[in-house]
């Protein structure tokens, strides 16, 4: 059944004169009377007794107006809307962890803020993840720290990162060689993370030489073992480095990263889509 059909179902049963309806919708008479014998076709029996030229609402037509008027009316409201603001819409996206931190919940909120009539569903996955995601088609955007060559995602550039080696260690110096860290307890971040992936491919065929000692998966977790255990070294964003962690130069070694949308290809980019996206570039850096 259509919306138009239930809807000319509703008008009826308040002018139940077709001749009259059809004057005030601009619409035949002929086109009305198709339209609910669909209805009641599909139902599969008669809403209406046909007394003369005016059509009465029968038992089973109550009933069915009874159950479905309140739905009918909350179909109306959200077509209403959408005409009215084109922004109207439920976005479900996620980011890796970093962003989703550090830099994503300051985006959704002022973008919210702007706006009626939207939702946002923002989850923290690791970058492997919500690729998985989108090629499922349960995400419409994800917002990853790591490149991505999927043949089925598009990528935009939302901004750089730098990413840095960090310790409580007082004895070493400011800026050293990376294999004057081999002996250190190194802890990253857990397999499918961007962090991880870019810093070992950064140092090439050093990190065959990196022994990883743990992995962690939240920030704090590692900085509460930085604090505690002067061996400890890690590799984190520079966005999230504070005053009492020790940012150690690498000699030769700059690890730069980019920030990235992605998405699936096949995606409808709605102008709901299409904004949030330039919206949240504007939030990186």
């Amino acid at each position: 059944m259509t919306l138009k059909e239930i809807e000319l179902f509703y008008q009826l049963c308040e002018n139940p004169h077709v001749s009259q309806l059809s004057k005030k919708l601009t619409i035949s008479q002929s086109a009305i009377s198709l339209a609910i014998k669909s209805l009641e076709r599909k139902l599969g029996e008669p809403l209406f007794d046909r007394l003369g030229k005016k059509l009465v609402l029968n038992e089973r037509g109550r009933v069915f107006k009874d159950k479905t008027y309140k739905s009918f009316l909350a179909l109306k409201d959200a077509e209403n809307i959408f005409k009215k603001d084109q922004f109207a819409g439920a976005l479900h996206v996620a980011s890796s962890k970093t962003i989703g931190n550090f830099i994503m919940p300051q985006i959704v909120f002022d973008f919210l803020s702007s706006h009626q009539n939207i939702t946002i569903k923002n989850e923290i996955k690791n970058s492997s993840q919500i690729i998985q995601m989108l090629k499922d088609g349960k995400l419409d955007m994800g917002f990853i720290e790591s490149d991505c060559d999927e043949s089925e995602l598009s990528r935009e550039i939302m901004g750089e990162d730098e990413l840095v080696i960090v310790s409580c260690d007082k004895s070493l110096k400011d800026e050293v060689y990376i294999d004057e860290l081999f002996e250190k307890k190194w802890i990253l971040r857990e397999k499918g993370s961007g962090t991880r992936e870019v810093f070992l491919k950064s140092i090439g065929d050093l990190s065959k030489d990196i022994k990883i000692f743990m992995e962690y998966f939240d920030f704090e977790e590692v900085k509460r073992l930085l604090q505690a255990n002067p061996e400890v070294v890690t590799c984190i964003s520079k966005l999230v480095l504070q005053d009492d962690l020790r940012e150690i130069r690498l000699k030769n070694i700059t690890i730069k990263r980019n920030f990235y949308c992605i998405f699936n290809k096949n995606k409808y980019r709605s102008k709901l889509f299409e904004s949030f996206k330039q919206f949240a570039k504007s939030g990186f850096f």
